[in-house]
């Protein structure tokens, strides 16, 4: 049976952000379902809240369990909902996961700080749409570029979706991770803070750090992230043969 990718985006940004990874799994026959989260997108003017965030997430996930495995991919605030979802007490119906930029704990000083940043951010003309652009025209490759802003940015979620945040018990969450998992970083992504509590709490989980990438890894470094999906889909075909030849 032929494997499903779940692409969940991250904050502010939308599904538009992973256009480089759809296209290569076109290529290869893939499919692909990289999907908008509430408040975000597609979906700009709905309230962002961890229900319907995690229902967006499931209802992706289960609609591509019925036709085969699924290789769930979640970066940033996708990232640490996916790892939520995951590791939840009634595992999902997923063959593998990959989490990037998400090896953080989102609560107490830090999730505040970063909350008080978002605010001073938006507080500029144009949410500081435009030095965020600035960013992006001197970190992205011309590949990658335009695609974290096609979809739109949902200035007007972001608070919202980082104080959801704290509610998540992301140690205990991955903890309970059963399925082949990767965990993707930048060298300077700010949300590698924790890498080492999370290789701790879940020791077969294989650690990738791209050098000179920052939290925009995906987009950074598109190759890269396509070959640890390549990766994943590779286990997930081998783990299939294996159950196959043990049956027969």
């Amino acid at each position: 049976m032929a494997t499903t990718v779940v692409l969940v985006h991250g904050i502010r940004t939308s599904a538009t952000m992973w256009r480089a990874q759809v296209i290569h799994l076109e290529q290869r026959g893939v499919e692909a379902v990289a999907l908008d989260l509430p408040g975000h997108g597609t979906r700009r003017g709905e309230p962002f809240t961890l229900d319907e965030a995690f229902r967006t997430i499931n209802d992706a996930v289960r609609a591509a369990a019925e036709t085969g495995p699924v290789l769930l991919v979640g970066h940033s605030l996708g990232g640490l909902l996916t790892t939520q979802y995951a590791g939840a007490v009634v595992a999902p119906p997923i063959a593998a996961y990959i989490g990037a930029s998400c090896t953080a704990l989102p609560r107490g000083i830090p999730l505040v700080a970063y909350r008080a940043a978002v605010g001073t951010f938006n507080s500029l003309p144009g949410h500081g749409e435009w030095l965020g652009e600035r960013v992006l025209d001197r970190t992205l490759p011309s590949e990658t570029r335009w695609d974290f802003g096609a979809g739109g940015y949902a200035f007007e979620s972001q608070d919202t979706a980082l104080r959801a945040l704290g509610a998540l018990d992301l140690m205990a969450a991955v903890s309970r991770i059963r399925v082949p998992t990767w965990f993707v970083n930048g060298q300077w992504d700010q949300l590698r803070v924790s890498e080492k509590l999370f290789q701790t709490l879940l020791p077969n989980a294989e650690l990738i750090v791209v050098p000179h990438t920052t939290h925009l890894v995906t987009a950074m470094a598109p190759r890269v992230f396509n070959a640890v999906l390549d990766l994943a889909l590779a286990t997930i075909e081998s783990t299939d043969v294996d159950e196959t030849d043990a049956v027969a």
